[in-house]
């Protein structure tokens, strides 16, 4: 697996001329029409004619010596839950198919594209961002360029996401993470994804999946690419400069749930990176953090997302619910169980979890662990539905605990090269998304050193 491009080579390779960005765009686009390749299955709308004119646009910008936008002309996907103007939002799903366009583009793409980002199409996705294993029975499921002759899983449930940049089809991918969705696909397919401080990203015009817990996040090849794209979405000053003392630097080691099930690549990826990190003087500190044992308790009649979920959409399931993916349809359904009481209750408990889960990070800088347990599994693994929701299940176990946190979380490869893609994700509480970036690019150059 060849690493894709990163934003700043590109910036810079702009800026010089030594490439354009019609270039990067007819690239993207002979990418994805590759008769032999994935693109069929990672999108399922492509604007060849709308990215081709942007891309025209900002090379005449750029030879009059008017770009102002240094990322601007670098093409990037969108999942298929973002407005684009003009187009229908259907979420990876059919049922949403005959919905009148958008009128106006969601707040996320429409800050890429002030930024001079080019939307080269909408990307695939597990049917309303309903599971983090990426399947996809209405229009396919792209497979992890790790191993394709397996059949190995992209993750989700930002699957099309990861693999328009695995397979150079877009050069930076707009996703979402309510419980994982950036964090697992890039763990699976050894790119970046982050998860950021869920209220500095706005929300509007993006399909919900829980409003509690939705965050949106880019995924690309590097810390780097994804703390640009985070800054844009957030409205913030694009800050590269800021990398963290590895020496001293206290980072906390959860031993409860999240070490647990571990196969053979991860455990020894993991052991590894940890490794490096102490030999480079930071302070590896094992901590019980006991609360994580207690969200299955708590979210044992499916959380905010099957409440969430059911409220939005038991009417249309009503109407066309056998043209609902079944295993999305059955975990929509558990928020049937729930009443307004419950959500109640459930508020009050995630406040008190919260409490005390940051009480202990009060004492690190950040936590550390596998971001799932698993190198990516096979598609033939999962045709037993006991099977799917197990391992689903485990794929979302780590992400998860930092959206119901509300904390920031990132996603990065730590194995070797030729070896199976297993990611390493550190976390922190809200608003310490700078301090974490800072934190990921001293460890992404430790590794590299490798």
């Amino acid at each position: 697996m060849a690493m894709p491009p990163t934003l700043e080579s590109l910036r810079l390779a702009l800026a010089q001329g030594v490439t354009s960005s019609r270039e990067l765009v007819q690239r993207c686009l002979a990418r994805i029409q590759d008769p032999v390749g994935e693109g069929a299955r990672t999108f399922l709308h492509v604007d060849v004619q709308a990215a081709l004119a942007a891309a025209d646009a900002v090379d005449r910008e750029r030879r009059a010596g008017r770009c102002t936008r240094p990322y601007a002309g670098i093409p990037v996907s969108i999942k298929d839950l973002f407005d684009i103007q003009g187009q229908t939002t259907t979420a990876g799903s059919r049922v949403l198919a005959g919905q009148p366009p958008a009128t106006r583009d969601a707040d996320a793409v429409a800050r890429l594209k002030a930024a001079g980002f080019i939307p080269i199409g909408r990307t695939n996705m597990t049917e309303f961002a309903y599971s983090g294993l990426g399947l996809n029975p209405h229009y396919g499921t792209p497979l992890n360029p790790y191993d394709r002759a397996t059949g190995r899983i992209p993750g989700g449930s930002s699957s099309g996401a990861a693999i328009s940049v695995t397979d150079g089809m877009a050069v930076v991918a707009l996703g979402t993470d309510t419980g994982g969705s950036c964090r697992i696909p890039a763990a699976l397919t050894g790119l970046v994804g982050y998860k950021p401080t869920a209220s500095r990203v706005s929300l509007r015009g993006a399909y919900p999946l829980s409003s509690a817990l939705d965050s949106i996040g880019p995924i690309g090849a590097s810390v780097d690419c994804c703390a640009i794209v985070d800054a844009i979405l957030a409205g913030e000053p694009v800050q590269l400069d800021q990398c963290a003392d590895l020496k001293g630097l206290r980072i906390g080691i959860p031993q409860t749930l999240v070490l647990d099930g571990l196969d053979t690549d991860v455990s020894h990826a993991f052991a590894s990176a940890l490794q490096h990190l102490s030999q480079a003087g930071a302070q590896i500190i094992d901590m019980p953090f006991h609360e994580f044992a207690e969200l299955a308790v708590i979210n044992a009649k499916g959380g905010y997302t099957a409440a969430e979920a059911y409220r939005a959409h038991r009417y249309l399931m009503a109407e066309k619910g056998q043209h609902y993916d079944p295993r999305v349809r059955v975990r929509i359904e558990k928020g049937a169980q729930q009443t307004h009481a419950d959500i109640i209750e459930l508020d009050r408990l995630r406040a008190d979890w919260i409490r005390r889960v940051e009480a202990h990070l009060l004492h690190v800088d950040l936590i550390a662990c596998p971001t799932v347990p698993t190198i990516a599994p096979t598609l033939a693994e999962l045709t037993n539905d006991e099977a799917y929701g197990r391992i689903n299940l485990a794929m979302l176990r780590n992400p998860t605990f930092i959206n119901f946190l509300n904390g920031c979380a990132i996603s990065m490869p730590c194995h070797q090269p030729n070896e199976a893609p297993v990611g390493l994700m550190f976390a922190a509480q809200a608003g310490r998304d700078a301090s974490l970036f800072a934190a990921a690019r001293a460890v992404e150059a430790l590794l590299a050193t490798r």
